[in-house]
């Protein structure tokens, strides 16, 4: 297998995904027709969008440890797109985010939801709380789909033991996340950026789906450990790459909207540049973090500083290192296990969207 094939089973992902969801939405529905806007909610989110890479990590990781029908992890590859959602769900109320995949993020759906059907109470209220219980709808859903996965008990069993620890660890990182973005810049980190990349993107976003793929293809432990190290590696390297269109300054001018800076986020371009910043250059990035009312120009004065203190470049070098350190500790393996992951390596940390 190689990368083209690999992407080739996305719509086969997706699919199993609709049918999972409608099977959800008519349980529930059997348990009270009034739950069917919300059911039918999360299934729109889900299926809103999205590249569907941990999906196909888990795919290629099971391809990677020798299992031959790639119909038996589908289900746990859906398993993953609705963990995303919920973890998404959960994110955008955290961080107060009104967008998601080019609609509208969970809260905003179901403030939106209220105001329509005239109900009492506040919108956001109401929002909030409900995007918080279909966050948790979804994650029961995750658990039933990796249960689903027909596969002997042991393999099925450290599945989610797997499972538990990649939440635990995304649990951890957002954690992390969410205090250092109440500390002052300065006492943030570059080692804290990275731990919590580590742990709250890396986890589930590269590891843990390559690592789940391979234990349902019955992978040695010496596997696996290779996958995880490589995995940690590659899926901080992701991350740094997603914090660089997250300030939309590549001149791309695609993907994502420019608001990392508006949501305060501490990441490696702006601890990179604090500690590289002048006293007026530092003035002009407190000006915009944290600030969603700050101006275009005020803006434009921090992306400044972000590129004059050569951020982006060392943004860049660092996901380089990652990628090439992560590639060293997969030599090795078989030519054409190499090559799958070398391609993976590259479609994660050269993307622009």
């Amino acid at each position: 297998m190689d990368l083209e094939e690999l992407l080739s089973y996305k719509k086969r992902v997706e699919k199993t995904l609709a049918a999972e969801l409608k099977n959800e939405g008519r349980a529930a529905s059997k348990i009270s027709p009034r739950l069917t806007p919300f059911t039918d909610a999360t299934e729109e989110y889900t299926l809103r969008g999205g590249k569907r890479f941990r999906a196909l990590l888990l795919l290629a990781g099971y391809h990677l440890a020798g299992g031959k029908n790639l119909a038996v992890p589908l289900p746990a590859a859906a398993a993953l797109e609705t963990f995303q959602s919920w973890m998404l769900i959960h994110d955008d109320v955290i961080d107060h985010s009104e967008t998601r995949r080019g609609g509208p993020s969970m809260h905003v759906k179901m403030a939106e939801f209220h105001v329509d059907q005239e109900l009492s109470g506040a919108d956001t209220d109401f929002g909030s709380a409900a995007a918080i219980t279909l966050g948790d709808l979804m994650e029961t859903l995750t658990v039933r789909l990796l249960l689903s996965v027909k596969v002997p008990d042991a393999r099925r069993t450290a599945l989610l033991q797997e499972y538990v620890q990649m939440t635990r660890l995304t649990a951890l990182g957002q954690m992390l996340d969410i205090y250092f973005g109440t500390l002052p810049v300065g006492r943030v980190t570059e080692k804290d950026v990275l731990t919590v990349h580590r742990l709250k993107s890396a986890a589930y976003s590269v590891s843990s789906p390559l690592r789940l793929g391979a234990i349902l293809g019955g992978a040695s432990p010496r596997f696996l450990e290779k996958l995880g190290e490589a995995g940690d590696l590659l899926g901080t390297a992701f991350q740094l790459r997603d914090d660089i269109l997250g300030l939309g300054i590549t001149g791309d001018d695609v993907g994502k909207p420019t608001n990392d800076l508006f949501e305060g986020k501490r990441t490696l371009l702006v601890v990179h540049a604090w500690n590289h910043a002048s006293r007026p250059e530092r003035l002009a990035l407190e000006k915009v973090l944290g600030n969603p009312l700050s101006t275009p120009r005020d803006l434009d004065h921090a992306l400044d500083v972000i590129r004059d203190t050569g951020s982006l470049e060392y943004s860049e070098e660092r996901i380089a290192q990652l990628r090439e350190k992560a590639l060293r500790s997969l030599k090795g393996l078989p030519k054409d296990k190499f090559h799958l992951l070398s391609q993976i390596a590259t479609l994660l940390t050269d993307r622009r969207i």
